[in-house]
């Protein structure tokens, strides 16, 4: 016998559990893909997934937020309950991909994965309600609506967590550029607020060729857009994180015509909420004093989007542990840092403890582009993980 030889791995029945369906859950990753719907509008989705969940035996609660649905499976007497979230809208883009399973609805696609984290989710379900060996309740939620950053409100406001009480709520993001199937785990301040401005700054039209007559609002909006990176490297705390960007600017229509006004959309991010704070604060402010400073006004109209995505400490913990006792140690990534784009899975964490971790997507094209498209790689991996931290959760002996 050759004592260098490597040691066979152990069979893992919830790897070959999974790995039986795993084409079902790959077509059915790609049906969904090519019928993408948006925020709230998500009745083919909805209904799909109820089918499948009802037929696997779950107790399933529709028409929750609109489309939003609550599966609940429970075994033996533990008082215990675990709540899992997955989302199911898409976005306002047109697909470039040029797949077999490309959307046919056009300008609407699958660019964030949500066609993923559902599959992911449906496929830990049938494994859980076949063979789950669990003692407490599990409750999963499909979600609408985390696009626009409404459909977690909606929910928790037609009494999500009163309905369908639970001890802790995770949930998980697929991560473009991160080793497929590889997990990050972020305690604390794990994804960014977000906010938005629209601002219009008024001045007075007039002729190119006499500009000393009118009030130039391009003028002031261009030193508005200048100062306004004086928030981030002069106001806020060098050892803080702050984002503030200018994603659109509109206004006049000819070279030698000064306009009246001009129109800007701005985004603010945060991991704090003193910093929240203080961009709300702080972006209003420097916009009317620039546009006065030109002879301008600035109209400013300053929209709260959500909070900063705070995982819990000894929930997050808890995940990583679970993620290291189910796979080789090189498939956690160390230090995995925070994501300064937005979740709504935010409101979630304020209302139970529990966290938002990530999963790598591989090289694929970025979230939000038109040719990204989801890895169905990491499905098996992925709902093998959510197999795993629910058994975990729901013993008699983990507190």
């Amino acid at each position: 016998m050759n004592a260098f030889a490597p040691v066979p791995r152990k069979p893992d029945p919830i790897e070959e559990g999974i790995a039986a369906h795993i084409e079902d859950f790959i077509a059915l990753r790609r049906d969904l893909h090519q019928y993408p719907e948006l925020a709230f509008q998500e009745r083919r989705t909805s209904k799909l997934v109820a089918s499948r969940l009802s037929s696997w035996g779950y107790e399933v609660a529709t028409d929750i937020a609109g489309t939003g649905i609550v599966a609940t499976l429970a075994r033996g007497n533990g008082r215990k309950a675990l709540a899992i979230r997955a989302d199911m809208d898409a976005l306002p883009i047109e697909e470039a991909t040029g797949l077999a399973y490309a959307s046919s609805n056009p300008g609407v696609m699958h660019a964030c994965g949500h066609d993923g984290h559902t599959t992911i989710l449906l496929a830990a379900a049938r494994y859980l309600a076949e063979r789950g060996n669990f003692d407490g309740t599990l409750r999963l939620i499909f979600q609408p609506a985390e696009e626009i950053g409404a459909g977690a409100r909606k929910m928790l406001s037609e009494g999500l967590f009163e309905r369908f009480p639970v001890d802790a709520v995770f949930g998980l993001h697929n991560w473009p550029a991160v080793p497929a199937g590889h997990f990050g785990f972020v305690a604390d301040a794990a994804m960014a607020s977000v906010d938005q401005a629209a601002i219009r700054i008024v001045g007075k039209g007039g002729h190119g060729a006499e500009p000393h007559r009118g009030v130039d609002p391009v003028l002031a909006s261009a030193s508005f857009i200048t100062a306004l990176q004086s928030i981030v490297s002069r106001n806020v705390d060098p050892q803080d994180m702050a984002v503030v960007t200018v994603g659109s600017i509109h206004g006049g229509s000819a070279s030698n015509v000064i306009p009246e006004s001009i129109e800007l959309k701005l985004t603010m991010r945060a991991f704090s909420q003193a910093v929240r704070d203080q961009l709300q604060q702080r972006v209003p402010a420097l916009a009317r004093a620039q546009a006065e400073s030109f002879g301008a006004i600035a109209e400013v109209d300053y929209r709260l989007g959500f909070p900063a995505l705070i995982n819990h400490r000894k929930e997050t913990a808890f995940a990583r542990k679970v993620a290291l006792s189910s796979f080789e140690p090189d498939r956690i990534v160390p230090d995995f840092r925070p994501r300064t784009a937005s979740e709504d899975f935010a409101f979630l964490l304020q209302k139970k403890p529990g966290s938002y971790l990530f999963v790598g997507n591989g090289e694929s094209a970025p979230l939000h582009s038109a040719r990204y498209d989801f890895n169905d790689a990491i499905i098996a991996p992925a709902a093998r993980y959510w197999v795993r931290l629910t058994e975990t959760f729901l013993m008699d002996d983990n507190g």
